[in-house]
């Protein structure tokens, strides 16, 4: 069984083996060491104490192999992104060009480079190792973080975004920055994705053009790639579709990767999720639910059997299942049919 808990200082070397295991485009774990012991840095601090509001907190948390204390996946929420530094994204949109006098009328598509999410709280940092996927462990891992998001809602934005990988080859080769490196840069999409990474995005600003991009000029591979996903999240899309995300027409500048959101509390787990009293026995006639407790810095969420009585409000659940969660009768937990 897994069960998700905040990161903590002994877990660098499985999150430094992630790292290096996601590859190319999986931006927000960069094989550095500097900058994957601040992203644990941050997020204890940020799970210290908790927050009275919204601002630059990171959420991290990781999937342990109960039976092995292996650490298999890596899961977080940045509670509001672009603050201290900007958060770019292309805007796919139209301009019209038309000549009543000539008769003609042509609708053109755009990339337009934006900073429309800043503020807005991302969910990020998906990744399951390959032994682990398997089962529900991938919805455990994307869902968990709506039971977070439920408890404590305060905390964030009331738009939650995900930023969906881009096409790109086993190399590191990106359609759509291949274009853009010839005409703008002279960088290949592995350095680019890696300085991002590790937070120098100085070049974006000094070297991306100004001004909205005509997509029918770019090359025929460029464009058969805005808005798509690579192969290997395609599975985490379906289950953001699943709970309310869409795609609102931006997309990655590098890869051109589609970012898709959902206001939170229209987040289908979000919504459906609820609050039980434990009560610690042996429960009959159960059913697979996802379920945390309603701890802050000791956050811990599972996807196990309980049963629930209705008329008092209770949910019955194994002791083994009360241990992983930290819970005892009469504590408050967060549960949410699976689905």
């Amino acid at each position: 069984m897994l069960v998700i808990r905040p990161i903590e200082q002994r877990d660098f070397p499985a999150l430094k083996l992630i790292a290096i295991e996601s590859g190319h485009g999986f931006t927000s774990l960069p094989v550095n060491d500097e900058l994957l012991q601040n992203k644990i840095n941050h997020s204890e601090a940020s799970f210290r104490s908790r927050p009275a509001a919204k601002g630059e907190h990171l959420y991290f948390f990781v999937a342990e192999d109960t039976e092995t204390g292996e650490v298999v996946g890596t899961t977080a929420l940045d509670a509001a992104v672009g603050l201290s530094s900007p958060f770019y994204t292309y805007l796919l949109g139209k301009q019209v060009h038309s000549s009543p006098k000539l008769g003609i009328y042509n609708v053109v598509e755009t990339l337009t480079l934006t900073n429309d999410y800043t503020g807005v709280s991302e969910l990020c940092t998906l990744f399951l190792r390959e032994q682990a996927r398997q089962g529900l462990n991938g919805r455990l891992l994307s869902k968990c973080r709506f039971l977070f998001l439920a408890e404590f809602s305060e905390l964030f934005d009331r738009r939650v975004l995900a930023e969906m990988r881009g096409v790109s080859d086993d190399n590191g080769n990106s359609p759509f920055w291949s274009w853009l490196q010839e005409h703008f840069f002279s960088m290949d999409f592995p350095t680019v994705d890696y300085l991002t990474g590790i937070g120098q995005k100085g070049f974006i600003a000094d070297l991306m053009p100004k001004y909205p991009i005509y997509v029918n000029l770019l090359s025929k591979e460029a464009r058969s790639v805005i808005g798509k996903t690579h192969d290997k999240t395609r599975p985490a899309l379906r289950l953001l579709e699943e709970e309310g995300f869409a795609w609102r027409g931006y997309v990655d500048i590098f890869d051109a990767g589609p970012s898709v959101e959902c206001d939170l509390k229209h987040i289908r787990s979000v919504h459906n999720s609820r609050r039980l009293t434990v009560q610690i026995g042996h429960p009959v006639h159960t059913s697979k639910y996802l379920v945390s407790n309603t701890h802050f810095s000791s956050f811990r969420a599972l996807i196990g059997e309980l049963a629930i009585n209705e008329e008092k409000a209770q949910a019955v659940i194994t002791r083994e299942v009360a241990c992983l969660l930290k819970v005892e009768d009469g504590d408050t937990i967060r549960v949410v049919e699976i689905g």
